[in-house]
């Protein structure tokens, strides 16, 4: 049997289905307005049970899923949902070992489904400008045991990144069609790479700079999940949805000068060709029909 322990991050529920994340101490005690839960009622004791505070609140102890630690965690910005960044694990073929180079640490949301992905024996490289983003990552980071999979730039990636050849590259970035050519140099060959941006007009730039660079099989989408309530007596769709949050962007490296950079240009060429002798053949055979009409 699978006992709490000591250091254990436990997600507590309560009866009106908010959750709260607490890490294992003992000794210690996690405080709501309804009361509080001792540590040590939980540690050494299987989860999968309901704790009671002293004003007889109840709250169901469970392991966290990735899904509640990225919308649990502490952050000062915008995190990108568990709906994109499953599909962002699955698009850049993340698993144990990889490699990943990350554009945009934010408040780490990303960073620790993609590094809960490549550990133990894989690596996030990750870089963000701004010192309280920095250290706000850094935390959660640490909170969640994840820092020793996990190397820490506050750096400007104006100047490219330290990393060369590795598997990934994710740009969280407001224009980062400005690094496509850091990200090129810093992938391996056939590498992944990933964006993630919330207009139109970014995504058009971006589509647009990656065609001008050895980038190739590039694809955009946008996922859109709708919840049900799960009541069987009136099964229906949420009221509610998270709809739209961002365009995925995805490519990959391409040897520079590859025959494949011009297909999509000489596809889009021959479409158009046909299309133009198919116009002229509609026309020839209006104007046969006009003559024989007025041969009659």
């Amino acid at each position: 049997m699978s006992l709490a322990k000591e250091g254990d991050v436990v997600l507590l529920v309560s009866s009106d289905r908010k959750h709260y994340l607490i890490r294992l101490k003992p000794n210690d005690a996690w405080f709501s307005h309804h009361g509080s839960i001792l540590h040590n009622d939980i540690i050494g004791r299987p989860l999968g049970r309901t704790l009671h505070t002293q004003d007889g609140a109840p709250y169901l102890a469970l392991e966290p899923s990735t899904h509640d630690l990225l919308h649990e965690l502490p952050r000062a910005s915008q995190i990108i949902y568990s709906k994109d960044a499953a599909e962002i694990v699955m698009r850049l073929s993340l698993y144990p070992g990889r490699t990943v180079v990350e554009a945009g640490t934010g408040s780490a949301g990303l960073t620790l489904v993609m590094a809960r992905a490549v550990m133990p024996t894989g690596r996030i490289y990750t870089y963000e400008t701004r010192p309280e983003s920095f250290d706000m990552a850094r935390n959660n980071l640490d909170e969640l045991g994840l820092l020793p999979y996990v190397t820490q730039y506050n750096e400007d990636i104006t100047g490219g990144f330290h990393e060369t050849d590795v598997d990934a590259v994710f740009l969280d970035l407001r224009e980062p069609w400005l690094f496509l050519d850091h990200a090129w140099a810093a992938l391996k060959g056939s590498g992944f790479l990933g964006s993630l941006v919330p207009t139109v007009n970014q995504a058009v730039e971006l589509v647009a700079a990656l065609r001008d660079r050895p980038f190739g099989d590039i694809m955009m989408e946008e996922i859109l999940p709708r919840p049900w309530k799960t009541v069987s007596e009136r099964l229906r769709p949420e009221d509610r949805m998270i709809a739209h949050s961002g365009f995925l962007i995805f490519a990959r490296k391409i040897e520079a000068g590859d025959e494949s950079l011009n297909w999509v240009h000489d596809k889009k060429r021959r479409a158009y060709m046909g299309k133009q002798a198919m116009a002229r053949r509609e026309a020839e055979w209006a104007a046969a029909a006009a003559a024989a009409a007025d041969a009659e």
